[in-house]
């Protein structure tokens, strides 16, 4: 499958998460979460995903704030970046640098939908805060030069 239906810049519109008994949560980003996923015509990708509610630093950021406020700043934003590959109904992000070193020199496979100017991401079943979940992402195409 060609990539040129998934090249370009999205925005995250929704994100939510569901356990195999069928219950649905804003897990484990919280309510109103934001980010983008960019694609690129080179097979890079990028992705940058800010946790809802975040509160700003005391101190303007840096390591002048408390360690606290640090470790919350860390937990509620995660960005990652390496390779991707696009097959059939499955995007793989071949992750190559991470917020989370543990996610680094993985690969991360996504179910993918396509809808028109949005795209469906749906993770495998993984441990999310104590429960086996599915976490889905609906992504915005953001039109050019915007």
């Amino acid at each position: 499958m060609t990539n040129d239906k998934l090249v370009g810049t999205w925005k995250l519109v929704s994100a939510s998460s569901t356990t195999s008994t069928g219950e649905r949560s804003e897990a484990p980003y919280g309510p109103g979460p934001a980010g983008f996923l960019t694609y690129g015509a080179d097979g890079r990708m990028t992705s940058l995903i800010s946790y809802g509610g975040r509160k700003p630093l005391s101190f303007g950021g840096g390591t002048g704030s408390p360690q606290e406020e640090q470790a919350e700043a860390f937990n509620t934003f995660l960005a990652y970046a390496g390779r991707y590959t696009l097959s059939d109904d499955k995007v793989t992000h071949h992750v190559e640098i991470s917020s989370i070193q543990n996610y680094a020199n993985k690969d991360m496979v996504r179910s993918i939908q396509f809808d028109g100017d949005r795209i469906r991401l749906t993770t495998p079943p993984m441990a999310v805060n104590g429960k086996i979940q599915t976490i889905e992402l609906i992504w915005q195409r953001l039109p050019a030069g915007s």
